[in-house]
């Protein structure tokens, strides 16, 4: 593995068994991600982008293929992954603090200051003594990012974590991850169907062909940061992404 790789897929496979018939979901997928990289995974709905993310969370097993985090391979989950999905999935009885503390060791002052440090980074000071259910959609999700990236993961998963916002949280929300990334310089990857949001926080966009899922396409996003959602260079990466789709579901559907 080279020194600069923390992730390497190489002709990675799933096939789900059920009692009808075997679904493949995953077929020979190779990617390699860099440390410190921002990756997007972008496909229809369904194509198996976030079964591939399971299976570098450790959720699923018995894949064909090696997954190597750190030139080791991923059998199970492990505190080297932090995962985030769509649900915020914070425990309603407990605050914000608590929420954010279950799990970790260490003093009650070292602890109330590793807090007020992560919610300074997601624009949620004094909310420690909140609980979830006082919390907006787009708080929470704040909430559950700085849960994950308190337990210093090597690589953070995103699995759709904004599809349920309405569309001006998620942008504002978009930025603060954007921000959270170059902060925190966390290898992220993150599974989408927002063509914009791929761009927009992606250094690669890997666009997946459907069922079985294949790597179609690995774009270069070669815009400089903070980035803009209009703009000559934002058009022709959303375009060229399109024209991937439509080829890619034309070879489908024939």
């Amino acid at each position: 593995m080279s020194d600069n790789n923390i992730l390497e897929i190489k002709n990675v496979s799933k096939i789900f068994h059920t009692p009808d018939k075997d679904v493949e979901a995953i077929k020979k997928v190779d990617l390699t991600v860099k440390e410190g990289e921002f990756i997007s995974i972008i496909g229809a709905s369904g194509c198996g982008k976030t079964t591939l993310l399971r299976l570098i969370a450790g959720l699923e097993k018995n894949y064909g293929g090696d997954i190597l985090l750190d030139g080791k391979r991923v059998e199970k989950a492990g505190l080297d992954r932090g995962v985030i999905f769509q649900d915020h999935r914070l425990l309603p009885w407990l605050t914000v603090e608590d929420n954010l503390t279950l799990g970790l060791d260490g003093s009650k002052e070292e602890l109330r200051e590793l807090v007020n440090t992560y919610l300074k980074k997601v624009d949620l000071e004094n909310f420690e003594k909140v609980y979830p259910g006082q919390l907006s959609g787009g708080m929470a999700q704040r909430v559950s990012i700085a849960r994950a990236l308190m337990r210093h993961p090597r690589i953070l998963l995103l699995d759709e974590p904004l599809g349920a916002l309405d569309a001006l949280t998620k942008m504002n929300m978009q930025t603060e991850i954007g921000k959270i990334w170059e902060e925190e310089k966390t290898t992220m990857i993150m599974v989408t169907h927002d063509i914009d949001e791929a761009i927009f926080l992606g250094d690669k966009v890997v666009v997946m062909r459907p069922r079985p899922a294949e790597v179609d396409q690995v774009i270069e996003i070669e815009i400089p940061r903070p980035r803009l959602r209009s703009g000559e260079d934002f058009a022709y990466y959303r375009n060229l992404i399109i024209n991937y789709f439509n080829h890619s579901i034309l070879d489908y559907v024939i």
